[in-house]
């Protein structure tokens, strides 16, 4: 026992303080749990010391820059979730209809944006009018950090061909492209039927920042050389836009461009590159789980069978 608490086993855990303090850890920072949770910050930092007192344990680590999980509150996170989860599914069983399901968090890397996470938001949200459906822009490691940690349900990442996946994690590929170049028609690239390494190191290269498969990609095709100018940004949808103001070339697998508002306009195009054997893999990953929430369920189901239908096409 902790001797800070010592009254631990005498108090009883609510659902809601299980849900503040998953909120926090996903958001990392008690102010902007707070918010989300319509809650003043005093009374979610009273609430998240109750539950370490009544467990026993410090959850949290607090700092200036935010509040993160601890090391015991790591080891009890799972077992958290899986309360939450439980509850979802006695809520279902008793056909509260009226309440508004777990909100679905999807964490992506801005890839098949279009023509794939669109069309299955709109699907979902026809089927499920009550569940709400949060979705993420970030890191590909931080989206498996967050899907190891309960933050997220299910993420959308990028592997080039040949990687390893994580083992706790279940991965079903969706998507298979290539890696093109996304530029402007007028710009002196889109003269090129095929672009090739040296090319690129003569014009503005927008590149993704450290952490994402792109930026692995481009860094290895260039063998570490510098091109004349470069731009580092995050994800896909900046670096489109960059694109289509003018402000150089960048390179994303063609799910990720094919297709897109800006493609579809003309502000940008796209051109495939001389290396023609690297493949990029759009993976759906969810969290080795022995039960799974429904909602986030029939979202991975409408994912796995969009892009069924993209494959089709």
């Amino acid at each position: 026992m902790n001797p800070r608490y010592p009254d631990a086993h005498s108090a009883t855990v609510r659902t809601e303080q299980l849900e503040y303090i998953a909120a926090v850890t996903r958001l990392g920072s008690l102010r902007r749990a707070a918010d989300e949770l319509r809650l003043s910050q005093p009374a979610l930092s009273e609430t998240v010391r109750n539950l370490e007192r009544e467990l026993g344990v410090d959850l949290l680590e607090r700092k200036r820059s935010g509040a993160t999980m601890s090391a015991a509150g790591r080891e009890l996170l799972p077992h958290i979730v899986g309360v939450l989860e439980a509850v979802d599914r006695l809520r279902s069983a008793a056909g509260e209809q009226h309440r508004i399901s777990r909100m679905v968090r999807v964490g992506t890397v801005n890839a098949a944006t279009v023509p794939l996470l669109i069309p299955v938001l709109r699907e979902f949200r026809a089927t499920h009018p009550v569940t709400q459906v949060e979705v993420v822009a970030a890191q590909q490691t931080d989206i498996q950090r967050g899907l190891a940690e309960g933050g997220f349900d299910l993420g959308l990442v990028n592997h080039l061909d040949g990687d390893d996946v994580p083992a706790d994690m279940e991965c079903t590929e969706l998507l298979r492209g290539r890696p093109v170049v996304c530029l402007r028609p007028d710009g002196p690239l889109a003269a090129l039927e095929v672009i090739g390494a040296d090319d690129l190191l003569g014009t503005p290269l927008i590149a993704m920042r450290a952490g994402y498969v792109m930026h692995r990609y481009v860094h290895r095709l260039l063998s570490g050389r510098t091109p004349v100018f470069s731009y580092s940004t995050d994800g896909a949808e900046m670096g489109k836009l960059m694109v289509a103001e003018g402000l150089g070339a960048t390179v994303l697998p063609d799910f990720s461009v094919a297709g897109d508002p800006l493609e579809r306009s003309g502000a940008i195009t796209y051109r495939p590159l001389a290396d023609t054997t690297t493949r990029v893999l759009l993976m759906l990953q969810r969290r080795r789980a022995e039960s799974v929430p429904q909602a986030a369920q029939d979202l991975h189901t409408a994912f796995v069978r969009r892009a069924r239908e993209l494959a089709d096409g």
